[in-house]
Formats: C-alpha cells, sequence, structure tokens
C-alpha cells in the first residue's frame, strides 16, 4: 500500500493540471476565436464568461460530493464532463456549440478541491499540508506551461488543435487516477443527504452576480438590466445564507467560515484574484499589442504565450520555499508575505511595462506571490475544519477566487472600454489606470494582512506560533 500512497500526490497534481490546460485556452485565444468564428471581440469574450458561470455554479457542488464516499467516482466523471467539452469545442461548427463546449470544460474550476479532499483523506499525515500546498498552487504554476502551448499550436495549426491537445491531455489525466487513486467508497466519509436547496440558490446567486460582473462594460453600469441583475443576485445569496444556517447538512457550512483562519484564507483569495487577473490580462494585451500603440510589444500569439512562463516558475518555486519556510514561519504569516510580492509586481508593472524584460519580470514576482499565497490558503483552511468540511470549505475559497478573477475582468474592461483609441486598441492612459487599479487592491489587501498578523501575533503565545509552523 505504501508505493501506492507514494505515487498519489504526484497523480492528483497530474489531474489537477487540467485545470491550467483548460484555463489557458481563454484568454490568449480570444482574438483568434473573433477572427475564426467571425463574431466581435466582445461577443467571444463569452468564452471566457461561460466558463467562469459554470466553474463558480459547480465548484461548491463538487466541493460538497467530495466530501462524500465516492470522491474517486466524481473526479472521474468530471474528467469525463471536460473531455467532452473539449471535444465539442473541437469540432464546433459555429460559436453557439463552441459555447457549449466551453460551458462543459467549466468544471475544471472544482477539480482542485477534490483531489485536495483526495490528498487529505489517502496522504500520510506527516505529508497532508504539503501535499496540499502543492496542489493549491499546481493551477498557476500550470498555467505558465498552458500558455505557451496553446501558443505554439494555435500559431503552428489552429485553435481547433489547442482543444483536441485539451482533449487528449484529459484522457491522460484519467489514466493516471484511474490506475492510482484509491477505489470507493470511502467508508469514512460523511453520509449526509445532499443540500439541493443550498446548491440551487447558491448557483442561481453566483451565477446572476458573475453574469452581471463579467456584462457590466457592455451595459452600462448604470442600466436597469445590471442594476436589476444585482438586487436580484443578493436577494438569493441572502436567500441562500439563510437557508445554509437553518439546513442540517449545509452545501457550506457557514459558521465554519467565521473562523478567524478561514476568513483571512477566504478575503485573501478574493482580493489578490482581482489583482491577479488584473495583471496577467493587461501583460497579455501589452505583449499583443501594436508598437504604434505607444506601449505595445507586438508578440505574435506563438511568443505572446511565452510571457507566461515565469509566471509559472514563480510559482513552483514558492511552492518548494513555502515548504522550508513554514517551519519557521506560521500560515498566517506567509499570506502577507505572498501579498507583498504581489504589490511589487503590481507597482513594477505600473511604472514599467513599455519593455518585454519589464512584463517578465512582473510575472516572476507575481508567480512568486500568488504561489506563496495559494499554498497557505488551503492549508489554513484544512488546520481549522473537520475533515468531512473540508472539501466544501476548500471550494468555496475557489468559488471566491473565481468571483475575485471575474471582478478583475468586469474593472479592466471598464475601464479600457473608456479609454480606447481610433484604431481601437486600449490607450495608454487606459493601460496605466487599470494597472494602477489593481496595484491599489493589492496595496489594500497587503496592508490588511500585515495589520492583522501584527495584532495576531502580539496577542498570541509563542508556543501556539511554533506549533502551526509546521507544514509536511
Amino acid at each position: 500500500m505504501t508505493e501506492p500512497r507514494t505515487r498519489l500526490v504526484p497523480a492528483l497534481v497530474y489531474a489537477a493540471l487540467s485545470t491550467a490546460v483548460v484555463s489557458s485556452l481563454g484568454m490568449l485565444l480570444v482574438p483568434t476565436i473573433s477572427r475564426e468564428m467571425d463574431v466581435s471581440v466582445a461577443t467571444a469574450q463569452w468564452m471566457l464568461t461561460i466558463n467562469l458561470l459554470v466553474g463558480a455554479i459547480t465548484t461548491p457542488v463538487m466541493g460538497r460530493l467530495g466530501d462524500g464516499p465516492h470522491k474517486k467516482r466524481l473526479l472521474l466523471w468530471a474528467l469525463s464532463i471536460i473531455l467532452i467539452g473539449s471535444i465539442v469545442a473541437a469540432v464546433a461548427p459555429n460559436f453557439t456549440v463552441f459555447l457549449i463546449g466551453r460551458a462543459l470544460q467549466g468544471l475544471t474550476y472544482g477539480i482542485v478541491a477534490v483531489t485536495i479532499t483526495l490528498a487529505r483523506r489517502y496522504v500520510p499525515a506527516d505529508k497532508v499540508r504539503f501535499s496540499i500546498s502543492s496542489l493549491s498552487v499546481t493551477v498557476s504554476t500550470g498555467l505558465g506551461i498552458g500558455y505557451p502551448l496553446t501558443g505554439i499550436i494555435a500559431e503552428l495549426f489552429d485553435f481547433r488543435f489547442a482543444f483536441w491537445f485539451a482533449a487528449l491531455f484529459v484522457v491522460t489525466a484519467m489514466i493516471v487516477v484511474f490506475r492510482t487513486v484509491p477505489a470507493g467508497p470511502d467508508e469514512q466519509a460523511s453520509r449526509a443527504r445532499f443540500d439541493y436547496a443550498g446548491a440551487g440558490l447558491l448557483g442561481l446567486g453566483l451565477g446572476a452576480l458573475l453574469l452581471g460582473v463579467s456584462e457590466g462594460p457592455n451595459w452600462g453600469w448604470s442600466s436597469p438590466w445590471l442594476i436589476a441583475t444585482f438586487v436580484f443576485a443578493t436577494a438569493v445569496v441572502a436567500a441562500w445564507i439563510r437557508a445554509e444556517l437553518r439546513a442540517p447538512h449545509p452545501l457550506i457550512n457557514l459558521r465554519v467560515l467565521r473562523n478567524g483562519d478561514v476568513l483571512l484564507a477566504n478575503s485573501t483569495g478574493m482580493g489578490l484574484g482581482a489583482a491577479m487577473y488584473i495583471g496577467i490580462s493587461i501583460s497579455s494585451l501589452v505583449a499583443q499589442a501594436p508598437v504604434s500603440t505607444g506601449y505595445g510589444i507586438a508578440l505574435p500569439v506563438f511568443w505572446a504565450g511565452f510571457v507566461m512562463l515565469p509566471l509559472s516558475m514563480g510559482s513552483f518555486t514558492a511552492n518548494r520555499l513555502v515548504r522550508r519556510l513554514s517551519r519557521r514561519i506560521g500560515l498566517p504569516t506567509l499570506l502577507p508575505i505572498g501579498a507583498g510580492l504581489v504589490l511589487a509586481a503590481g507597482m513594477l508593472l505600473w511604472f514599467a511595462h513599455a519593455e518585454l524584460w519589464e512584463i517578465l519580470l512582473g510575472m516572476l514576482v507575481i508567480g512568486l506571490g500568488m504561489g506563496t499565497s495559494n499554498a497557505a490558503m488551503p492549508a489554513l483552511i484544512a488546520r481549522s475544519v473537520a475533515i468531512e468540511e473540508l472539501g466544501s470549505s476548500v471550494s468555496f475559497n475557489q468559488v471566491l477566487r473565481t468571483v475575485g478573477c471575474s471582478f478583475g475582468t468586469a474593472v479592466s474592461g471598464a475601464v479600457l472600454a473608456a479609454n480606447i483609441a481610433p484604431d481601437l486598441h486600449p490607450t495608454d492612459a487606459g493601460i496605466i489606470a487599470t494597472l494602477a487599479i489593481s496595484a491599489v487592491l493589492c496595496a489594500a489587501v497587503f496592508l490588511s494582512l500585515l495589520i492583522h498578523t501584527l495584532t495576531t501575533n502580539s496577542r498570541r503565545p509563542v508556543t501556539d506560533s511554533l506549533t502551526d509552523a509546521r507544514v509536511g
């Protein structure tokens, strides 16, 4: 039994990489999809929107189901649906069918939460926290690999080959999971009745919220439709909170979320998610924009994907460093360190983004910061919740990261839409303003975390800090 357990974490990491591979098919290919399927760029953006919408709705459901006895079956079914979505997108004759494929691919957002519950259940106790940290940074690490591959494939062949590559990767992930993950059912897992009402209300509320955030730049921020959407989303989320507090076996135990560590991780995930997405999206835009804009580097799609490679390198390096640092530094302290690095990258990109090396350095530092934060967040949650609540708690953290990314998309889209030059490219002033918002958001998150850490450490016994400082 030792050998399968030894191979389990690499197998789960490989499965979680499917999230990064599928995610890399989004932002970089929007201009290509717009051209190849004869739709506007604004319409092509729905390939991102629909993916985020489905991901936000299905992630908490997969997290709760992951707490149940059929973890392996759930993971294989999710990968199967993602495979179908990849194939549908690859052969789509029109944009409508293509969107159906992208919607099915949205299940990738729940993969990481399921792999974390599997690690918590089957990995030896002394390796659990390090395994969870490794899994949590897989997405940001994999993006730096997925983007270059997508750029190369799209440039040498066409966008359909990129989706066929994703399908092939998912097939290999399914084989690895089938051969490595222990077969169910898990006799120690909770067998409580599934909260269908909670799942429906949360999905409807999040779907309405993200729809409004994503379409705000197109509808207009003061339009009646947008206001009605936000009012509806608020009412549904309020009804969901009330239902969850009354349910005997809720989809997400909101009382657990009041725990200081869990609240800290969730707030950080949402704030840094928004800031990171702004930085990445603007860097990708600057890399591909023509030189005539005054800020563009004019990289072809073949090379534009490599701009994200330092992000992967930084995230991977940070995960290794966290394992060493966490033996001396408490997990809550690692969050402001990560946020501080993201802030440094945000300031750099704000004031210096005209040269390729500046963009690459910014991506590297963002990778270091997000890798540090993403490694600490699930470990903080894991030490604060019972094993039967881990999947739903981690998945809700992932949902908040997705919401943060969506807010980042909406903010950057609104600012850029208000600063369009005659050649239909954003102006330099729009680029600078968007990067400034990202830097300010990073500063707010960093200062909040720093104040929390200083006030907490001043009240906390030294022995407690040393006890919590051990990961892996």
